[in-house]
């Protein structure tokens, strides 16, 4: 059975650090999953670690556990080099990366609370999913 391919938007790392009973903090603790592969470039780890690491996240998260979980995300993830080659898709220019690395990997989701922003995934066949529509559909949250 080939594994469900999966890219995560920051702001699900955000929620998941602010809040340990949501279903972000409840999808990092499951991601080591053999239904799912989490797919991951170069631009979309420093995204993770520059807002991570802001003052407001020092409440919720220190520097070294914001270290600690991103190496653990690249240890279970597979690695894409992205090369903004497209114009922009999304409707934050920001985005743009986020969509282009899933469309790389051949993703099936990009779980993110930002649907806005990233809704032209569907353009390219990819769902756009929050956390907790994500874990639904396969069960983990009733």
């Amino acid at each position: 059975m080939e594994k469900i391919q999966i890219v995560i938007d920051t702001n699900v790392l955000v929620a998941a650090f602010r809040s340990k009973r949501g279903a972000a903090n409840l999808l990092l603790d499951r991601l080591n999953d053999g239904r799912w592969e989490l797919n991951l470039s170069n631009a979309l780890i420093a995204e993770y670690e520059d807002v991570l690491l802001r003052e407001e996240m020092r409440e919720f998260v220190s520097p070294s556990e914001v270290e600690k979980s991103i190496n653990a995300l690249c240890s279970i993830s597979r690695f894409h080099d992205i090369f903004y080659l497209w114009r922009s898709s999304s409707a934050d220019p920001d985005d743009d990366f986020v969509i282009e690395l899933a469309v790389k990997a051949n993703a099936d989701f990009i779980i993110s609370f930002n649907k806005k922003h990233l809704a032209n995934s569907a353009e390219f066949g990819i769902r756009l999913v929050t956390p907790s529509e994500f874990l639904e559909q396969f069960g983990e949250l009733r």
